[in-house]
Order: structure tokens, then sequence, then C-alpha cells
């Protein structure tokens, strides 16, 4: 770091930063991460074998779902809509969720499939592995380096985001750390992954909720879906719709103008 002639304090309100941090860290960082996701994605798709599809478990899941969704938007159907759709699901001889699930457990799956632990075991590898190492090259090589600054201002809070491994509290908060430029790219490189990559098969998140979808126990879900509906009082909140649009194009074809009839439509 090169510090101004105008004093210690002046000087921590702008650093000017070497060229050669840029060149031997900055990049080398962004770099390494690049090839680092290109080098996963190229093994995930080594690694992803052809899964076995269950539609019945599929129809199940799909169907827990879509329950969970006519739960959430209810207010938006009309009455009998909705009776008819909770009449699909919670009927008592041929609803839906009163069917015995033909799907297993999650334990049960992994008894009576093992690949299904195996792919579990190498995708977690493939995500884990890799970033643990590079984590640790970043921590050995670079860390106690002053990479850049963001452009606007920030408050304290961004402090321990921003200069992990700098424990200097007169340095400006705006300015970033090697080991959080380290962070940013790991979580900033997902979309630059996505364009130059095509189908991403490093989004951690993505499959992070796959793994979840996978191991749902229907079975506990048909249970829990069914009583949230036969439970549910509807409530229809598009009546107050309905009428301002009665009333609004009756004024439009007695003759009033567009503003005054939407004026005499929303008033109470």
């Amino acid at each position: 770091l090169r510090l101004d002639a105008q004093g210690r304090a002046a000087a921590m309100e702008t650093l000017r930063l070497d060229g050669d941090i840029r060149n031997w860290v900055l990049i080398p960082i962004t770099v390494a991460m690049f090839l680092v996701g290109v080098l996963r994605h190229n093994f995930a798709k080594l690694l992803r074998s052809d899964a076995k599809v269950d539609l019945k478990a599929l129809r199940e899941a799909q169907a827990v779902i879509r329950a969970e969704r006519i739960r959430n938007n209810a207010g938006y159907m009309q009455g009998a809509g909705f009776r008819q759709r909770r009449f699909f699901f919670c009927d008592k001889t041929t609803g839906v969720f009163s069917q015995k699930t033909k799907k297993l457990n999650p334990q049960q799956q992994m008894m009576s499939d093992p690949s299904m632990m195996t792919d579990m075991l190498k995708k977690n590898l493939n995500m884990i592995v890799p970033q643990m190492l590079t984590a640790a090259w970043v921590n050995f090589f670079f860390t106690g380096f002053v990479v850049g600054k963001v452009p606007f201002p920030l408050t304290q809070r961004f402090r321990g985001m921003l200069q992990r491994g700098i424990e200097l509290q007169s340095l400006d908060v705006t300015y970033i750390s090697s080991l959080s430029w380290y962070f940013l790219n790991f979580f900033g490189l997902r979309g630059v992954f996505s364009l130059c990559l095509g189908q991403n098969e490093l989004d951690d998140a993505q499959a992070m909720q796959q793994q979840m979808a996978m191991g749902m126990d229907t079975g506990r879900a048909f249970v829990a879906v069914k009583e949230n509906l036969d439970m549910m009082q509807h409530d229809f909140m598009l009546h107050v719709a309905e009428q301002r649009a009665e009333r609004l194009l009756r004024r439009l074809v007695s003759g009033d103008s567009t503003d005054q009839a939407r004026a005499f439509a929303t008033a109470e």
C-alpha cells in the first residue's frame, strides 16, 4: 500500500493500491475460481447418472405441491371451484390423499436403492472438496491483501463481510480483502457459469432442493395437506372486484366518461 504525504489520517481515507496486487492477487483468484468452476461442471457431468424416475412417486409429490398452491391461492377461486378441488383431493373414498401412498420413506428408499446414497455422496464431494481446497489456497497465499474498493459507501455492518482476514478498524469499510474477494467470487460467478457453460451443474442451492424433494415422505405429507384443506375456511377475495366491474360497466353504458365511471366504481 502506498500512502499519501498528507498524513496518516488522510491516508486512511484514500489508499492507492499497488498494481502488483491486481496482477498477482485479484486476477489469479478470479481466474482460479472460474477454472475450478469449469472443472466442477465437467466433473459433475461425468458423475451424473441416469436417474430412475418413479412416475407414481413423482405424481404423488406433484399432487402435494398442487394442493399447497390451491390452499395458498384459494382466495382467488370461486367457492364452487374450491369445493370441487377439495373434494378431488380430500374425499374419504376417492380422494387423492385418502389413497395409500406408494412411495417409500427416505430411509426405505436408501435401503432398497443404495445407488441413491452413492449419488448424494458424489454430489456432496463435488460441492464441498473443491471449495475447501480453494479456500485453503487463498487463505494460505493471499491473506492480508486489500484488493479493491466498492464505489459506494457502506455501513460498519459490512466490515466482517468485506474485510475478512484484515483486523484493522481504521480502514474504510468499502475496501475489500482478498479472502472476502474469494467469497464474492464464490457466490457471484453463478451467472457467469450459466452464460459460459449453458446448463449450470454448479447450482448448489438447486441441488439441495432436489435432494429435499427426493427425500419427501409423501405419507406424512398427504396427512398434513389433507388436514389443512379440510380445516380451511374458504373466503373469496375478488367479490369486491366483481362489484366494482359491474358498477364500472353500468356507468360506461349510461354514457359517463372513463374517469367518471372509474371514480364512481371505486367509491365506497
